[in-house]
């Protein structure tokens, strides 16, 4: 008898996913929900979410928090367009990975070394990487420098001389359009994975592909070798790790540095797309990356979940004001099938005494389901289009919902956080 795994379990959820998406794309009559320019967007504005929770994963597995993350990859942005524009997307690449690690290697000296509150020091770190850019800005792009003459301002810098490429990958989106071909014939569920692969493989930057096989090569590292097995004792009981001969204090040192390359990188992304730095670009995804992490759970897999869900709301709103409304009727066929899972556990004859029995506590969370899928879906039929305002904050209201329905689950890893000294008794 063939045993389901998680592995299965997530194969079914993206299907039963991609049906659900067809079935609200088709009843709502937005075909943005599902076009290759909503997921093309989606992929751009996921990037550097998912590299900044990355940076923030590999940080706290070893114990430290790294709320920094925004100001890290600030100082990625700005060392990536200063490098950029003078040697190339190399250089670029280089020197904002170089920049967001600095970064963390300050938050590393404070927390690791001196013991400061890793809250305190990250803050600290956000709080410098807008100044020093600032700072760096006004003495190397002000007037009469060779940066002004090549087209900088205090606020930016010259245009990177040669952008990142973009490729589309073999088989899928290289040769004849058949994707897009299929896509526009809007036939259930086939035009909506037609979109959803065009949208991820047609004309992708070469830093996408190297960001989403970070995600599985991390899961390597950290899971499946000796190195990330010491990186994650650090994480949950250093004092143990330290009786078994791991230095735990080069472990943390290494864990934040990368971080803050990694924050870096997803700056260097944020140049690339935009061709030159602009002050203030990241607009705060180091600190959505932050909550994707925790969304993720500490994983990778989960990580890309957190990035994903918010790069496609983000995306769609930018696609499509009007097809944001469409969200409502996803939340309330979520909600509904969420209710149907939950009685059917209560009600089945085969549920063991002690799982049947519900607090109040369980009750109060159906009801709430209940109520909030009448709402959706009476917000679905009343409203046509949402204000500007509204729809701007939507890509930040659903990463809060979602962060409240899966604090239920989340498990940090134990000693993220706590000051460690070498010696003493925890």
């Amino acid at each position: 008898m063939t045993r389901f795994t998680k592995y299965h379990m997530v194969l079914i959820g993206v299907a039963a996913l991609l049906l659900l998406m067809s079935l609200v794309r088709v009843v709502s009559g937005q075909n943005d929900i599902t076009s290759s320019g909503t997921f093309a967007a989606a992929l751009l504005l996921a990037v550097p979410i998912g590299l900044a929770g990355l940076g923030g994963l590999w940080a706290e597995r070893a114990g430290v928090v790294n709320i920094g993350l925004e100001g890290m990859m600030v100082l990625g942005t700005w060392f990536a367009g200063w490098a950029g524009y003078q040697w190339g997307a190399v250089a670029a690449l280089i020197a904002g990975l170089l920049g967001g690690a600095l970064g963390g290697l300050i938050h590393a000296i404070a927390t690791v070394t001196f013991g400061v509150d890793h809250i305190i020091s990250g803050v600290a770190i956000n709080l410098l990487g807008p100044g020093v850019t600032r700072f760096l800005s006004e003495v190397l792009f002000k007037e009469g420098t060779p940066a002004a003459a090549a087209g900088a301002g205090i606020t930016t810098s010259p245009a990177i001389t040669s952008p990142a490429p973009e490729i589309s990958l073999p088989l899928l989106s290289d040769g004849p359009d058949v994707l897009g071909t299929l896509e526009r014939t809007h036939w259930f569920l086939i035009a909506d994975v037609a979109g959803i692969l065009r949208g991820l493989t047609h004309n992708v930057n070469v830093l996408v592909i190297l960001a989403v096989l970070l995600l599985p090569l991390t899961f390597f590292v950290l899971w499946r070798t000796a190195f990330g097995l010491r990186l994650r004792s650090a994480g949950e009981n250093p004092w143990a790790a330290e009786s078994l001969g791991v230095n735990v204090y080069l472990i943390k040192y290494v864990a934040v540095v990368i971080s803050g390359a990694f924050a870096g990188l997803g700056g260097v992304f944020l140049v690339f797309v935009s061709t030159k730095y602009v002050e203030g670009q990241t607009q705060g995804r180091g600190f959505i990356g932050l909550a994707a992490m925790i969304f993720g759970n500490w994983r990778p897999g989960g990580l890309a979940a957190g990035a994903s869900l918010f790069g496609y709301a983000d995306g769609l709103q930018l696609r499509n004001s009007e097809a944001v409304t469409s969200v409502f009727l996803f939340g309330a066929v979520l909600l509904l099938a969420y209710l149907v899972i939950r009685a059917r556990r209560m009600l089945s004859p085969d549920q063991p005494v002690e799982l049947a029995a519900r607090s109040p506590r369980d009750y109060t969370l159906m009801a709430a389901a209940a109520a909030g899928m009448v709402v959706l879906f009476w917000l679905w039929l009343t409203v046509d289009k949402l204000p500007d305002e509204f729809v701007y904050i939507t890509p930040h209201v659903l990463t809060l919902l979602v962060l409240l329905v899966a604090s239920q689950r989340l498990r940090m890893p134990k000693a993220d956080g706590v000051r460690y000294r070498r010696g003493e008794q925890h």
